[in-house]
């Protein structure tokens, strides 16, 4: 959500920074209902000083005697026409709303230009690739073979796009669970917090997800629950409607949750193996910030989320989205894309944003100091990390030439074995 006041000030500014996310503003039809509503309000005060003036010489011909029945008429006339024209302000406030609503983040002033994912920016890469003695295999064909990922009876059971875990297989998504939370309450100062995974539509406004990607989302019949597409949306919305401690700030939280998406539009794309699934695990960072320290604070972020590809052992590199490949919500992003050595590629296993108060101000998020100043928080989030995508990537990277697994010491003592045999067996 934008402030209005800001978009009056900076109206082509802010047009031309939009289109390079490739979103067209209609600056024209913007001040067109401004200045209905102006219009409105400058004769809404008018009508009313009138009226106060006409009021006040009924009062006068009163005490004198007089009849003052046209003038309560007109009185009575100009009093409808105020009631109309604060309607009529009324209804364009809710337009102003919706149209506010509907226009996406305005591109921090460090994020490149660019169209597409080919126009962002690798600002950093750790680790190299491993190089194998033979042919590396994808997780869709080591997995099943191993007994340790079924795609077929998840197929039977649900539908496309769900997979079902065995054995070590589960074991080791659990492993990864416990292991992420671990290192980031231990070692990044966050809490953490475990939030429904069922959340209402205001919760889901709040953060961007409605009205835009209502098409992407699960909904319960009956209800106004939706399943949540990751948890930033339920922690996020623990501070809807309150006023922060300014100077207690950041709050960071991580938590771990189910994430359900219908990848409406994304059809044809990652259909194989578990990269884009309906229903996957994830470890989100959310941190709540004063205006003047999120920047910092989304490096503190995307760090926090870099540690857990190096402990683990993993190649990865960070890039900085252009402004055609930000989400809708985000100000600026980074993009943690792993090392993929089946797929011979980086695949993406975090985004880390900061939302500057485009998320606090749908929200209703403030921050007061003990100056007595209050303003609008900064939100922001990052995966750390997508628990699937982490697994496919030890998978995949630390496979070995008998069909087996080596697990990164980091995740041994949760797993009490150091490797998944051929078999699917811990050794």
């Amino acid at each position: 959500m934008h402030d209005l006041a800001t978009f009056r000030a900076n109206l082509d500014a802010i047009a031309a920074r939009l289109a390079d996310r490739g979103f067209t503003l209609d600056v024209e039809d913007f001040r067109q209902l401004d200045a209905r509503r102006r219009a409105a309000l400058t004769e809404a005060e008018q009508l009313k000083a009138q009226r106060n003036s006409e009021s006040q010489e009924i009062g006068k011909l009163k005490k004198a005697g007089q009849d003052t029945a046209g003038l309560q008429a007109k009185v009575r006339a100009i009093g409808d026409r105020i009631a109309a024209l604060d309607e009529q302000v009324k209804t364009i406030d809710e337009e102003f709303r919706q149209h506010l609503a509907s226009i996406p983040n305005v591109p921090g002033e460090s994020v490149p230009a660019g169209r597409s994912a080919d126009d962002n920016v690798e600002i950093k890469k750790w680790g190299a690739p491993r190089e194998f003695a033979f042919e590396p295999k994808a997780h869709w064909d080591l997995g099943p073979r191993m007994g340790i990922l079924d795609f077929e009876r998840a197929a039977k059971v649900t539908g496309a796009r769900f997979a079902i875990y065995f054995g070590a297989g589960a074991k080791l998504e659990r492993a990864l669970i416990n292991f992420m939370l671990d290192l980031h309450t231990r070692e990044h100062g966050y809490t953490e917090v475990l939030p429904p995974f069922l959340v209402n539509s205001a919760s889901l406004f709040g953060t961007g997800q409605l009205p835009k990607f209502a098409d992407d989302l699960f909904k319960c019949e009956k209800f106004d629950f939706w399943l949540i597409p990751t948890a930033e949306v339920p922690v996020t919305n623990i501070h809807r409607d309150e006023t922060l401690d300014g100077d207690a700030l950041p709050l960071r939280y991580c938590a771990y949750t189910p994430c359900f998406r219908s990848e409406a539009g994304s059809y044809g794309r990652d259909v194989r193996g578990i990269i884009r699934q309906h229903q996957f695990q994830k470890v989100e960072l959310v941190n709540f910030t004063r205006p003047d320290q999120s920047y910092a604070e989304l490096e503190h972020l995307t760090e926090s989320a870099e540690a857990v590809l190096e402990k683990l052992g993993l190649p990865y590199r960070r890039v900085v989205l252009c402004t055609g490949d930000m989400g809708f919500s985000s100000a600026k992003t980074y993009d943690l894309e792993v090392w993929m050595p089946g797929q011979n590629a980086y695949r993406e296993i975090s985004s880390c944003s900061n939302f500057e108060a485009f998320q606090a101000r749908r929200a209703g998020i403030r921050a007061k100091s003990a100056k007595g100043k209050s303003e609008y928080a900064h939100t922001l989030n990052g995966s750390g990390l997508a628990v699937g995508r982490t697994w496919v990537a030890i998978v995949e990277n630390y496979q070995q030439a008998d069909g087996g697994v080596l697990l990164p010491e980091a995740l041994r003592p949760y797993l009490n074995a150091e490797s998944i045999g051929s078999d699917g067996q811990l050794r």
